[in-house]
């Protein structure tokens, strides 16, 4: 539910990797001669992009990576140079690029390819059937908030019946995800599945289980040395516990900790400039952060940007006025505070006492305002 709550994004990391050669031969029959069709896929925190023209046909890219990495083809479309504009009909198709030889067929378009000779797409195929169930519902579930009035939007028995649901059908996913993981304990696909399920409370067990069955090879990834860490979070995390204290760098390169601002009611606000939902609670931050600045309350801003991306960053900072400590790593959903925090979906946060721990979480609208009120109008009567 994009105007909602939670974020979803991708189940989809960067990773740090050695490299092997990957050679991907493609067939379209419906393509023309001149059509040029582009390939990104992302290494560490680098995009890699490339471009093949069509002769009869056929297109061909060659690369290295070793680990799986989800790559999209586009055509005619170079999305880095020019944005889509609203009602254009792009012809894309989204797959993951491993060492080997992979061949791409389809009569008609790039949509409608079907990929051979890779195993993680085919196990990607059955981890799409597995999950769309719950992604249907999900997107029912924002099309009728879309379809709401402002004053129904606004409506607290509306919006939190429609967050129970959102919560709900985010279990479903992270179900399908556990149910993956278990039959393919040595899937790459495996590792993205629980990685999201690894940072929920109500899957975090059954993920551990499934993530003890994985093989040696898949635990020794980087993606798969940092579940441990979301296996972790959800009992570092809960409402009582001291708030793990972190440091992080500052647009401009200076290192601030949590631990700084002791001695302070503190929300830490996981965020991206990216994130539709995040920049829309962005004003209810700025006018809570001016009613109650000078009573002994902060905001810690840690952005989920990615590599590459600190102008945005920088820039969302300025035109949503945040005139609060901002922190960020640049390494997107792999950010070391959000595996710490099990971060999955923003916006998210935590509020954090004088004394550092834990006094609630995810606060978004009234209920932030209603909490600070309880905090500091009470105490100035």
């Amino acid at each position: 539910m994009k105007k909602l709550c939670l974020f979803i994004c991708c189940l989809l990391p960067m990773w740090l990797m050695a490299q092997d050669t990957f050679k991907i031969n493609g067939r379209v029959k419906g393509l023309k001669n001149g059509d040029k069709v582009y390939l990104f896929y992302q290494l560490g925190d680098q995009i890699k992009s490339d471009s093949a023209n069509v002769q009869n046909g056929s297109f061909y890219f060659t690369g290295a990576v070793t680990n799986p990495v989800q790559a999209s083809l586009y055509l005619n479309k170079n999305p880095l140079v020019s944005k889509a504009v609203k009602g254009e009909k792009l012809d894309i198709f989204r797959f993951y690029v491993e060492a080997g030889k992979l061949t791409l067929n389809a009569a008609d378009s790039l949509k409608h390819i079907k990929v051979t000779g890779s195993p993680i797409n085919k196990d990607y195929t059955e981890w799409k059937a597995l999950r769309k169930p719950a992604e249907d519902k999900l997107d029912a579930l924002d099309k009728e908030f879309a379809a709401l009035t402002d004053s129904q939007k606004k409506d607290k028995q509306i919006f939190d019946g429609m967050v129970a649901k959102e919560k709900q059908y985010m279990k479903e996913l992270n179900t399908a995800g556990l149910e993956f993981a278990e039959t393919h304990p040595n899937s790459y696909l495996s590792l993205i599945t629980l990685k999201q399920a690894a940072a929920e409370g109500e899957t975090a067990e059954a993920a551990a289980q499934a993530y003890h069955n994985l093989s040696a090879r898949l635990k020794n990834t980087e993606i798969g040395k940092s579940i441990p860490v979301l296996l972790a979070s959800s009992s570092k995390t809960k409402i009582g516990s001291p708030a793990i204290d972190f440091t992080q760098t500052t647009p401009d390169g200076k290192a601030v900790k949590l631990s700084d601002f002791k001695g302070k009611y503190v929300l830490i606000d996981f965020w991206a400039s990216w994130c539709g939902p995040c920049r829309d609670e962005n004003p209810n931050l700025v006018a809570a952060y001016n009613k109650y600045k000078d009573k002994g309350f902060t905001i810690l801003g840690v952005s989920l940007d990615n590599p590459g991306k600190k102008d945005a960053w920088v820039k969302a900072i300025a035109d949503d006025k945040l005139t609060w400590t901002q922190v960020s790593d640049l390494k997107g959903w792999d950010n070391a505070v959000a595996l710490q925090y099990g971060i999955r979906g923003i916006p998210a946060n935590f509020l954090v006492d004088t004394a550092g721990k834990i006094i609630a979480r995810d606060l978004r609208g009234d209920t932030l305002n209603s909490k600070l009120a309880e905090l500091f109008d009470a105490s100035t009567k």
